[in-house]
């Protein structure tokens, strides 16, 4: 008998992927943490449900939330990353020698758990020397800190349960106040194609605008994520996206990447129509 995974994208809408063997299944005192093994995407990780990575196509995202803003500020050196328990951005951001200290805030230990022993490829640097994790709610944490960090990647859930209250005016003003003068904040922004989707990240990212004095949205393709579109909000207290970029930089740094590049960094914010009118609307 076949085994498949569903997730549903709306209520008329759902994603299946056919599954070899289910690896891992644990309720954490936050959420339902599942691992698949699966023919086509390798391995994967759900919670409540909700696919957050694949194997097959993790590295667009990864790349994509991290590469950007490494591309445009070139003095980042301290990085606070909200979420991402399962090393993924980690990993990316351990490749600059620049970087001096990554601190990592993940509500649920039981993810970084589940993801050292099943995901070791995603979770391999989590004990960089550089990197110091903290259980904790992020809200709580960042309300601690002032002028602190050169770089905020904001790699939460969707913007409903547990992560519910990072999508808040308040926390991107706590964000806005950790960051030093010429600080940037990356977040992920979900897709703009489906309905409810849609109009929470209209709201994010009016939050967001309200806050920060420069604040783009970008975007990428990740087969696995709803509509298989998904998009970045970044956001600055000083450099521009695709004017600051210095390209030249980046490329002699000689890291290989899978998706990301200085020539897709720029078209990655032109956007199409319809989404240029939604963040319009709300601007």
């Amino acid at each position: 008998m076949e085994f498949w995974f569903s997730e549903f994208h709306t209520p008329d809408v759902k994603h299946s992927i056919r599954v070899n063997k289910h690896l891992f299944s644990k309720k954490s005192d936050y959420q339902k943490i599942d691992i698949f093994d699966t023919p086509e995407f390798g391995r994967v990780l759900t919670l409540d449900g909700n696919v957050m990575l694949t194997e097959r196509d993790e590295f667009i995202y990864d790349e994509m939330i991290t590469h950007v803003p490494m591309a445009v500020h070139p003095g980042i050196r301290d990085i606070l990353v909200i979420g991402a328990g399962d090393g993924g951005v980690v990993k990316e951001l351990t490749r600059y020698d620049k970087v001096q200290r990554i601190d990592l805030v993940e509500m649920d230990p039981e993810v970084l758990n589940a993801c050292r022993e099943f995901l070791p490829g995603n979770a391999c640097r989590l004990d960089d020397n550089r990197v110091h994790i903290y259980y904790e709610n992020a809200l709580k944490f960042i309300r601690r800190c002032e002028d602190e960090y050169d770089l905020i990647i904001v790699d939460s859930t969707d913007p409903f349960g547990p992560s519910e209250g990072l999508f808040t005016r308040e926390f991107y003003g706590s964000c806005y106040t950790a960051l030093k003068a010429h600080g940037i904040m990356v977040n992920q922004q979900g897709s703009p194609f489906y309905a409810q989707d849609a109009e929470a990240m209209k709201r994010s990212h009016m939050r967001i605008v309200s806050n920060f004095p420069i604040s783009r949205v970008y975007q990428a393709h990740i087969p696995t994520y709803a509509a298989g579109y998904w998009l970045f909000g970044f956001a600055s207290k000083h450099y521009h996206p695709i004017d600051d970029l210095d390209a030249d930089a980046w490329t002699a740094l000689g890291l290989e990447t899978r998706y990301y590049t200085t020539r897709l960094h720029k078209g990655a914010f032109y956007l199409p129509a319809f989404l240029e009118q939604m963040l319009q609307e709300v601007e």
